[in-house]
């Protein structure tokens, strides 16, 4: 997997424009979640536009790769990276979270390109092992990627997932913890301290990496690590700043589930110009 200098420009000028699109979107709604599909960008950009075999105009062609947004109230980055890659045209952003849209609130499989809803936080694992037994069981080499909150990693369906993804051995699974330390109600380490993270994960037989995820070189390597692992699930564990890429709300747990205001929207695509 090449990770040219020019490559990697192309990815930061798009991951600057996906995430102007997140502001607008959600400053159009009125409503959302910034912060988290602000932390992720970086991550999800390069998985879409490098990394995993899709097609926009055949989104059920049987033999993609699988995404499954486990931290499902982070759509608004999930349909700002469809849109960019060609599953729909653009000013279907704008519908965001209103009646009828095909963009709801949360995933649904009326958007283009998902396979599954989610939102309610723990299953997405669960879920992202049950595409992965099904690529074995069918005898394909499709490959698997979920992305989880480390929020949402403090419930117990995701440590029974974890357990059973090992124990099936499940290789062609690749886990992105998009670690960037706040949760709805704060900080994580004061809620429910997760470290040692990675000990944890190794624990429950999983190849952990640990990366930037705002380092372009270092999440397009850990992507090519996870692809050689053999025997064991994989996951990517990103540190990331909460609302990366807009100053004011970097770091500001208020962020985690409101939208800007038209004058901090107007503020933010100024930033990310």
């Amino acid at each position: 997997m090449p990770d040219s200098k020019n490559q990697i420009k192309e990815l930061e000028k798009k991951s600057k424009t996906i995430r102007r699109l997140i502001v607008e979107m959600l400053g159009k709604a009125g409503s959302g979640h910034p912060g988290g599909s602000l932390s992720a960008t970086d991550l999800i950009t390069v998985l879409y536009f490098l990394v995993m075999r899709h097609d926009p105009k055949n989104p059920d062609w049987p033999d993609r790769d699988r995404f499954h947004m486990s931290k499902g109230h982070c759509c608004p980055l999930w349909y700002a990276v469809l849109s960019e890659a060609g599953y729909f045209p653009q000013d279907k952003l704008w519908t965001l979270r209103k009646l009828g849209s095909i963009l709801q609130g949360h995933p649904d499989r009326r958007t283009p390109g998902v396979d599954v809803a989610s939102g309610s936080l723990g299953q997405g694992l669960s879920v992202a092992v049950g595409m992965s037994l099904a690529a074995k069981v069918d005898k394909k080499d499709y490959r698997v990627y979920v992305l989880l909150g480390d929020g949402e990693i403090q419930e117990g369906n995701i440590w029974e997932a974890a357990m059973s993804a090992s124990h099936y051995k499940c290789d062609n699974l690749c886990a992105i913890l998009d670690y960037n330390g706040f949760q709805i109600d704060g900080r994580t380490d004061v809620i429910m301290n997760l470290e040692p993270l990675i000990a944890k994960w190794q624990a429950f037989g999983w190849h952990a990496i640990e990366i930037d995820g705002h380092d372009m070189k270092q999440i397009i390597s850990a992507y090519h690590r996870a692809q050689t692992v053999k025997g064991k699930p994989a996951i990517i564990i990103a540190h990331t700043i909460k609302g990366k890429g807009v100053s004011f709300m970097e770091n500001v747990v208020d962020f985690h589930g409101r939208a800007p205001t038209k004058e901090e929207t107007d503020k933010a695509i100024r930033e990310l110009e």
